[in-house]
């Protein structure tokens, strides 16, 4: 367990959403557990770990809060900030650990993608987690000034943005959002151009732009793909909701 505040340097360094993010080996994980009580929340404990030799930082989390004997009859929500996404293996151990704890809930905000290219377990993992029931998005500069106001030692400095941020953000949340419709998409044998308009259309919608740019998009699509997004849709909504 590390100290509470993490350095400046360390969370800017590690949590920058570069595309190529070439010498950032180690993985950091900011942490907030909350116990649900009727309509209000209480904080229990918050934090941050980054991996140790021969365990990765997701399996040293889901250790330490198993050793808290959570009560079955309460809800727990747990919100983690990563500075990657977490590889096969540890996807597997926490959608393992979920099954085991359905009193809990788990949102992971994630700044960059680890090892998800074409041929690769990675995708896959998530896919795996997402169905297991935690919710997963790429981090946004709300997320980045949420955490800077948390977990860093600001000095009461104000967070400011890096140059690429939000184009960063933008770029890595519809690369995710392709991997976890994937396995849907598959199944029901939609054309690949129709995936690519969603993907377009939800970029205009989360950037705010106008309604008409959004139509235009969506009436692009084959009326099959618009009956399945509007079910399918949905479950991509209020993940950022705090």
């Amino acid at each position: 367990m590390d100290s509470i505040l993490m350095q400046r340097r360390l969370f800017l360094y590690n949590f920058r959403n570069l595309r190529k993010a070439k010498g950032r080996r180690e993985t950091y994980l900011c942490y907030v557990v909350k116990r649900r009580d009727s309509a209000t929340s209480c904080s229990l404990d918050f934090g941050y770990l980054r991996n140790q030799m021969g365990c990765h930082v997701e399996v040293l989390f889901l250790r330490y809060i198993a050793a808290w004997d959570l009560d079955p009859g309460r809800c727990y929500r747990i919100t983690w900030f990563t500075s990657w996404s977490p590889c096969y293996d540890c996807a597997q151990h926490i959608a393992n650990f979920l099954r085991s704890y359905p009193n809990l809930t788990l949102r992971i905000f994630m700044a960059r993608l680890y090892f998800c290219e074409d041929r690769k377990a990675e995708p896959e993992g998530l896919r795996r987690l997402h169905k297991a029931g935690a919710q997963i998005a790429i981090m946004t500069f709300k997320d980045y000034f949420y955490c800077w106001n948390t977990f860093v030692e600001n000095r009461e400095q104000a967070f400011k943005g890096w140059e690429g941020l939000h184009e960063n953000s933008v770029h890595l949340a519809r690369k995710l959002r392709r991997i976890l419709l994937e396995d849907k998409v598959a199944t029901q044998s939609f054309p690949a151009k129709d995936v690519d308009l969603f993907i377009q259309a939800k970029s205009c919608e989360t950037q705010g732009r106008k309604l008409s740019a959004l139509s235009v998009l969506t009436t692009r699509m084959s009326s099959s793909i618009r009956r399945f997004l509007s079910t399918a849709d949905r479950k991509f909504r209020a993940v950022k909701s705090k």
